[in-house]
């Protein structure tokens, strides 16, 4: 079993622009007026923020969100950043244009269909020279990214930065892979006992994962990297423990506590 302590929480899906509004929206079913559209992440200058697709730049907003909560320096911290899909958006148009003008392909989206794409630009405007890992393992992605940020803790990092996000799948790939909306989270996770953080602990089992029934599960129901909601509203309602799916017949079980 793994234990690290929980300094900084993002999140971010449509109608729910922060951690605050998911856990208001938690325990007490309100959804904030107003909530923006589209996520706006600081970190990037305003064309860039503009030109970013929005997978990166939801995965941008909850990290920098997580890591402002935890009072961390984004340059400072290693990260792990995890997907499903990457962007299937700007894989579609890619493989239509491919097929259909290749000539025509452009430069901008080819840099942004990398799988890296959401930690490049996080790595290039925190100006953070320190490792990020970008992992995709379908439907247990968030697990896998999970138990790697783990394992960076275990390993000797002081704290670690972990992005889970996923948008919404287009063209001939939504009926193999579908998934709906945009959604982001982000955690840093560290190795330093602290009495005002919440723990976490995790532990690899046989076993199904929630079938995530929370409030923030079902509002992100149709996103690819929804699995990993029902750890976001046990901590938002108090729960002590969420299973989340981390492969065929096995589950990745998670612990809270103080």
């Amino acid at each position: 079993m793994f234990t690290a302590w929980i300094e900084g929480i993002g999140l971010w899906t449509h109608g729910l622009p922060s951690w605050a509004d998911a856990q208001a929206y938690a325990r007490g079913g309100t959804l904030p007026t107003d909530a923006a559209t589209r996520p706006s992440p600081q970190l990037l200058a305003p064309n860039e923020r503009r030109r970013a697709p929005e997978t990166v730049a939801v995965a941008l907003e909850v990290a920098l969100a997580a890591c402002t909560q935890a009072g961390r320096d984004p340059a400072t911290l290693p990260s792990v950043f995890t997907s499903v899909h990457g962007d299937l958006t700007i894989t579609d148009y890619i493989c239509t244009t491919l097929a259909d003008a290749p000539q025509s392909v452009s430069p901008t989206r080819f840099h942004n269909s990398v799988h890296n794409a959401a930690a490049g630009y996080w790595t290039i405007g925190a100006g953070c020279m320190h490792p990020t890992t970008a992992i995709s393992a379908f439907d247990a992605s968030y697990a896998q990214g999970l138990i790697e940020a783990m394992v960076q803790l275990a390993s000797g990092s002081e704290a670690v930065l972990l992005v889970g996000y996923d948008g919404s799948s287009a063209g001939p790939l939504a009926a193999v892979s579908s998934s709906l909306g945009l959604l982001g989270t982000g955690l840093v996770l560290s190795s330093t006992p602290r009495t005002d953080a919440m723990t976490l602990s995790i532990t690899l089992v046989d076993g199904d994962a929630d079938d995530g029934d929370g409030a923030i599960a079902r509002l992100a129901a149709g996103n690819a990297m929804a699995a990993m909601l029902p750890l976001f509203d046990a901590i938002a309602s108090g729960q002590t423990q969420a299973l989340l799916h981390a492969g065929p017949g096995r589950a990745l079980r998670v612990e809270l506590g103080r």
